[in-house]
C-alpha cells in the first residue's frame, strides 16, 4: 500500500536515478529479519540449500551491495553482478526505459559495475549478514576485452570463493558479441576453460543463457554444459524480440524484460527441460510477476526462479507475498514440498 502511494513520485524520476535512489536507501534504512519462508518451500538446489525458491535476478543489485537487504525482503536468494574485471561504465545514458502499460523494462545497460576488484571487501564482509539466504555472483567479460574467456576465468578465480554459486553470463545483449559464445564449440572453449580456473573449489557453477535460441542451440548448449558439469542452467535473459507492445518506449534497443517475456521465457524453460530430460536443474527467470507464475515456472521444470522487473511495478513487499501463496499453492496440490512439484505440468 505504501508503494503504491510513493510509486507516482518514483515514476516521474529518470529511471536509472530512481533506481539508483533505491539501492541507496537499501544500503541505510534499518531492516528487520527476514520473514520466515513456509518449510514447504525449502529445497536443496546444486547442493544449496534454499529456505524458498524466490530469488533477486541480478541487474538490480550490479555491483553487490545490498544482498543482506533482499534476503531480509524475502527473497531465497540473491544473485548480485554482472561484475566484470575491470570497471567500466556502460553504454551512454540514458539506457533504461519504463514500459507501463505492458509493465516492461526494456535496457541497454551493457554491463555498468565498478570491477570486481571494489566488489570484493564488501561481499567478504556481506558474507556474515546473510543468514540462510544464498549468495549469487554473476560474472561476464568487459566490452572492450581482447580475451573474453581470459575474463571469465578471471571472474572465476576473483569471486567463486566468495559465492554460494557462480554465474556466468553470456546471455546479456547490450554487449556485442557476447551471445556468440552461445555457440556450441565457444561455448564448449569457454566452460572448460572456467572449470578448469574452478579447481578443487566446491562452488557450484551456473550457465545463463539467452532466451532468443533456435532448437538446435538448446541442444548444444545442454550437451556442453552437462559434459562439463554445470550445476544449473538459468532461463532466462532480456529478449531482443518486441512481441505487440502498447507504450511509447516500445522503440528503444535494448533487452526487453518483464510482463511481455512471460510466454517466450516459459517455452524456452520448457524447451530445455525436454533436451535434458530433467537430468540438470534449471532456473526459471523472465515474466515472473505472481506465485501463479513462479508455480507456472515450477510445474513446467524450473526448480528455482528469480524476478527484478516486476518489483519495480508491484513494489518491494512482492517476494514475501509471493511465498505466502506460493506455499498455499504447493499445500492445495498436495505436494509435501515444493521440489515435489518441479516438472509435474
Amino acid at each position: 500500500m505504501l508503494y503504491n502511494l510513493a510509486k507516482p513520485f518514483i515514476f516521474a524520476l529518470e529511471a536509472e536515478r530512481a533506481h539508483g535512489l533505491t539501492i541507496a536507501g537499501l544500503k541505510t534504512v534499518p531492516m528487520g529479519p527476514a520473514p520466515k519462508s513456509d518449510p514447504v518451500l525449502a529445497t536443496c538446489v546444486a547442493g544449496l540449500d534454499f529456505v524458498n525458491p524466490i530469488g533477486m535476478a541480478p541487474g538490480f543489485d550490479k555491483n553487490g551491495e545490498v544482498p543482506d537487504a533482499l534476503i531480509r525482503m524475502g527473497f531465497g536468494f540473491a544473485e548480485v553482478g554482472t561484475l566484470t574485471p575491470l570497471p567500466q561504465a556502460g553504454n551512454p545514458k540514458p539506457r533504461i526505459f519504463r514500459l507501463v502499460e505492458d509493465k516492461a523494462v526494456i535496457n541497454r545497460l551493457g554491463f555498468n559495475n565498478r570491477g570486481q576488484q571494489e566488489a570484493l571487501p564488501r561481499l567478504k564482509k556481506m558474507r556474515g549478514r546473510m543468514g540462510k539466504g544464498v549468495l549469487g555472483i554473476n560474472i561476464g567479460a568487459n566490452k572492450d576485452s581482447d580475451d573474453r574467456i581470459a575474463d571469465y576465468v578471471t571472474g572465476a578465480k576473483n569471486m567463486a570463493p566468495l559465492a554460494d554459486y557462480l554465474t556466468v553470463n553470456i546471455s546479456s545483449p547490450n554487449t556485442p558479441g557476447l551471445r556468440a559464445l552461445q555457440d556450441k564449440g565457444a561455448l564448449a572453449e569457454l566452460l572448460a576453460a572456467v572449470m578448469d580456473a574452478m579447481g578443487k573449489s566446491k562452488t557450484p557453477v551456473f550457465l545463463k543463457v539467452a532466451p532468443d535460441l533456435e532448437p538446435a542451440d538448446i541442444d548444444d548448449i545442454v550437451d556442453v554444459a552437462m559434459g562439463q558439469k554445470i550445476a544449473a542452467l538459468i532461463i532466462s535473459n532480456t529478449t531482443i524480440t518486441r512481441p505487440d507492445l502498447k507504450s511509447a518506449n516500445r522503440t528503444e534497443t535494448g533487452g526487453l524484460s518483464g510482463a511481455p517475456l512471460k510466454d517466450l521465457a516459459l517455452q524456452r524453460l520448457k524447451d530445455f527441460r525436454k533436451a535434458s530430460g530433467g537430468e540438470i536443474p534449471l532456473i526459471g527467470v523472465g515474466g515472473i510477476a505472481t506465485a501463479e507464475d513462479a508455480y507456472e515456472r515450477i510445474r513446467a521444470g524450473a526448480s528455482l526462479v528469480q524476478l527484478y522487473t516486476a518489483m519495480i511495478y508491484e513494489g518491494p513487499a512482492i517476494a514475501a507475498a509471493m511465498n505466502c501463496q506460493l506455499a498455499k499453492l504447493v499445500k492445495k496440490d498436495g505436494f509435501a514440498n515444493i521440489a515435489e512439484a518441479v516438472g509435474t505440468a
